[in-house]
């Protein structure tokens, strides 16, 4: 019968599987992400992954959870912008985010082989957006602070464009160029002075 480890040993363990999973998402995509080859790439013995996710679903679930942190710790809180700020605090620091994730190539793979995957797994897609829910209400508040009249539509535009600018940074057309943090801010002082009309 194996002994399931609690506390810091439980913790350290899950949060190594949770990495190399993200490690290996971004490696060899959703298809070489296995209990087995967790268990190898992160020199655990056979059988330790399954111990801490017993299924698949638990695995990706502790990825998604996993991922929803290290995203969250790209700016520490004493860098978000102050909420009472203009558009100025607040495009300097979506452009420092934007820039972080750019240079965190690897998370952003993974973070795109777990979108693609919740399309097909609905149970996975609950948990993923709920893992995402607290990143677009804190920009929504910010949002609402700088003066939107429309903060969820326009939280839809921001988000949409970062994305679409980190999508084609990490593994679309423009994979070999990562803009620097002045080009990024100039494009998100733009989209925030069309939305708001400043």
């Amino acid at each position: 019968m194996s002994v399931r480890p609690t506390g810091p040993a439980a913790a350290s363990r899950a949060g190594l599987v949770a990495d190399t999973a993200l490690a290996l998402l971004a490696e060899r995509g959703m298809r070489g992400l296995t209990h087995r080859a967790v268990d190898e790439a992160a020199g655990l013995p056979p059988g330790s992954t399954s111990n801490v996710a017993r299924t698949r679903q638990a695995l990706l679930e502790l990825a998604v959870r996993r991922h929803a942190e290290r995203e969250a710790r790209i700016l520490a809180p004493a860098e978000l912008p102050d909420p009472a700020g203009d558009l100025d605090a607040l495009a300097d620091g979506l452009a420092l985010a934007v820039h972080r994730s750019l240079t965190r190539r690897a998370l952003l793979i993974a973070r795109y082989e777990l979108a693609l995957e919740a399309t097909r797994r609905p149970e996975l897609r609950a948990y993923y957006d709920r893992a995402g829910a607290v990143f677009k209400e804190q920009l929504a508040a910010l949002l609402t602070a700088v003066g939107s009249p429309d903060p969820d539509r326009h939280v839809l535009s921001l988000v949409a464009w970062a994305d679409g600018l980190m999508f084609a940074c990490a593994a679309g057309s423009f994979s070999t160029e990562v803009p620097d943090r002045a080009r990024i801010r100039a494009g998100v002082r733009e989209l925030l002075a069309g939305m708001l009309g400043r």
